[in-house]
């Protein structure tokens, strides 16, 4: 999967992605604390929608642009979209925020962003893009050895998010040694892994593995918005969350399928919420915990 970002700033995926990035983010607003985010595969900070890599794909057409011209928008996505009008303006929407620019747009003044890049160029950009900003700091690492290199941090509150490119093979044996190692290393930061569905049997064998790690506390979300037919098109993708805030499972219940009926495209659009790993609020029962695969 050869993923530069700038041709699929905006997607589906995004919206997923970056829904549940800003709704952990309001939640540890919630207390005076200060807290970290550490974005591991940064990119480049924002991405405009009008250059010619987006309009070659026009993911974002179908993705952002489709979600903000709704008349029914859900209030859990408002941390989100407030973040992706504000950099816009009044001038429609040309700019899309990738996850760091996200997270520092939400930061208050005594919290940290952490964004680690790899690619010369993406983190050059990156640092000019949060230049004289100090609570963020830009780190050219490879963002697995961040896993290493900045937890557990010294807020003790926060949280990772591990979204790697996919462009070489064994990309999920290294998301499953990233989480083991994560959380060794910080057992009560929120560890978000996204990964994206290009073969069912691939994805299944993944999140069954992370199962078998027993990591306390660990949800699984997933979007389809067709069917996955391998070699096509990314059409689904998932996040794996590890101490998700409390009462996220209950927000992402009320919105997963809206995103799924707003971003179908074809026949085997989907959603899924389980709790592969963690205890049941009181009282609910196995088939409230998991919505698995609604088709349309």
């Amino acid at each position: 999967m050869n993923y530069r970002h700038a041709f699929h700033a905006g997607n589906f995926a995004d919206v997923l992605k970056h829904a549940v990035l800003a709704l952990a983010v309001a939640h540890l607003k919630r207390k005076d604390k200060p807290f970290v985010v550490i974005d591991t595969h940064a990119g480049i900070g924002s991405y405009d929608l009008t250059a010619d890599e987006a309009l070659r794909t026009g993911e974002a057409t179908h993705g952002i642009c489709h979600v903000v011209a709704q008349p029914d928008i859900p209030d859990t996505l408002a941390p989100y979209l407030d973040v992706v009008r504000a950099l816009n303006g009044t001038d429609g929407m040309r700019w899309y925020p990738g996850s760091p620019r996200l997270a520092r747009d939400l930061l208050r003044p005594a919290d940290r962003l952490v964004a680690v890049e790899l690619h010369p160029n993406d983190a050059e950009a990156l640092a000019a893009e949060f230049g004289g900003d100090r609570r963020t700091a830009v780190h050219p690492l490879d963002g697995w050895l961040a896993l290493k290199s900045f937890l557990p941090p010294k807020e003790r509150r926060g949280l990772v998010l591990v979204d790697p490119p996919f462009e070489r093979p064994g990309e999920f044996d290294r998301m499953l040694t990233g989480l083991k190692k994560a959380h060794r290393r910080w057992a009560t930061g929120i560890l978000m892994f996204w990964y994206p569905i290009k073969s069912r049997e691939d994805a299944d064998a993944f999140t069954e593995a992370a199962r078998r790690l027993a990591i306390p506390q660990t949800l699984l979300v997933e979007l389809g918005v067709a069917a996955v037919v391998p070699g096509e098109k990314l059409s689904a993708c998932g996040l794996l969350i590890v101490n998700p805030p409390w009462r996220l499972d209950a927000e992402l219940r009320r919105l997963l399928p809206w995103l799924q009926r707003v971003l179908a495209r074809g026949p085997g659009a989907c959603h899924r919420l389980e709790w592969l790993v963690g205890e049941r609020p009181s009282g609910q029962t196995a088939e409230q915990d998991s919505i698995a695969h609604r088709e349309e």
